[in-house]
């Protein structure tokens, strides 16, 4: 150990040492609060969040199924709905290709 320690200070210098120890013992000091940081978000994570409720939603009764006439109208009505945007985009085309 004496014969490393001695390797030590004369690679880096005396005068160096206290001044690399410091910026180590900074490192670590950041380090660890970090890692206190990290660990604390997760634990206030659970601890902040609500409890999940555990009550049944109940469920509406389904819709009576629609007559035949009334769907076939939406039907109609949504081609017809298609058919006028298709229209309109055809009639924004030329505008944009000329600008």
């Amino acid at each position: 150990m004496i014969i490393l320690v001695l390797l030590v200070v004369l690679l880096f210098g005396a005068k160096r040492l206290p001044d690399a120890a410091r910026s180590i013992g900074k490192s670590m000091k950041i380090f660890k609060a970090e890692t206190k940081d990290l660990a604390g978000d997760k634990n206030a994570a659970h601890e902040d969040a609500e409890p999940v409720e555990t009550r049944q939603i109940p469920v509406p009764p389904a819709p009576a199924p629609a007559p035949a006439a009334t769907t076939d109208q939406q039907v109609a009505d949504l081609q017809r709905q298609l058919d006028e945007l298709k229209k309109q985009q055809a009639a924004d085309q030329p505008q944009k290709n000329a600008s």
